[in-house]
């Protein structure tokens, strides 16, 4: 039977003066980073312009809202981790470690880790922004990062083709996925269960792994014309969305992996250039969406 979707356009959320990279969630509200270095928190609830509440001198490609510390971490394009203190702005401090661009941002209890574009990943303690190891995982650029508390592992994907999972207490390298696409990995996404791990690259595919089958392939198929830029899943894991330089916004079947709705410019008022990230708002019950457009959007989908 035909499931049916409804896809509602809630806002669209404009101010950003270059393409937006990166989303985060806080509560009831949301943090953009984009290419102008700004860090912009928005109301969901109220489509008038977000506010700043930080700005550097380069561009931002990943953000995160730090639970308990009130805190933001921004990754910049040059290595930086920008660490902004919400209650008293004059602590914020700029970190330089990363060589490259820091590209994929994840919190785990009291440690952030960090993905940088020389190949390195780094643990860093939350309370006192400052690095407790560090791994070279590759000689290329680590674009994503994911994390499984069921099964206490963060997955990798690098611009060597590979997923690397490793043990989130130990660093310890578990499994290397060789090849896992044919390009560059661009999005991972565990599904809430912890049941199977999805993958996106630059290769256009969206692939699925069977933890429980030692990692096998379970899925592959070509999925949007051009990168797979991020992946997230509806809460409830009934259903994941899927972000592309094509400028869709793809709806999948969250335990058949059945293609349910594409999300296109025209049609719906989606975005004119690339998709660049993806969250689900779980308060608000809401997928979030970020653009070269400049611009965010929310939407309202039901299944």
């Amino acid at each position: 039977m035909q499931k049916t979707i409804s896809i509602l356009k809630k806002h669209q959320l404009t101010g950003h003066n270059a393409s937006v990279f990166a989303l985060s969630a806080a509560a009831s509200e949301l943090y953009s980073a984009a290419g102008d270095g700004w860090i912009v928190r928005w109301n969901p609830a109220d489509a008038d312009l977000g506010r700043l509440i930080a700005k550097v001198e380069t561009q931002l490609f990943s953000v995160l809202f730090l639970k308990n510390e009130n805190k933001i971490v921004a990754g910049n394009m040059t290595g930086g981790l920008h660490w902004v203190d919400l209650d008293n702005p004059a602590l914020s401090k700029n970190v330089a470690h990363h060589k490259k661009g820091v590209f994929g941002l994840l919190q785990i209890g009291d440690s952030l880790i960090s993905a940088g574009g020389e190949g390195i990943l780094t643990r860093w303690s939350v309370a006192e922004s400052r690095t407790l190891e560090s791994l070279h995982l590759s000689a290329k650029s680590l674009r994503c990062l994911d994390y499984s508390v069921v099964r206490n592992e963060i997955a990798v994907g690098s611009s060597d083709f590979s997923i690397y999972l490793l043990d989130a207490h130990t660093f310890e390298i578990k499994t290397i996925l060789k090849t896992a696409h044919e390009n560059s990995v661009f999005a991972l996404r565990y599904s809430p269960d912890g049941n199977f791990l999805l993958s996106g690259g630059r290769d256009a595919h969206l692939k699925a792994w069977s933890p429980e089958a030692n990692m096998k392939l379970i899925f592959s198929q070509p999925a949007h014309w051009y990168t797979v830029n991020d992946i997230v899943f509806h809460p409830s894991g009934q259903w994941f969305a899927t972000a592309s330089r094509d400028k869709t916004i793809k709806i999948w079947d969250g335990k058949t992996f059945e293609l349910l709705k594409v999300i296109e410019t025209f049609r719906d008022g989606g975005h004119v250039n690339s998709v660049n990230k993806l969250l689900f708002l779980d308060e608000a019950d809401l997928l979030v969406s970020a653009s070269d457009d400049r611009s965010i959007i929310l939407w309202k989908i039901e299944i």
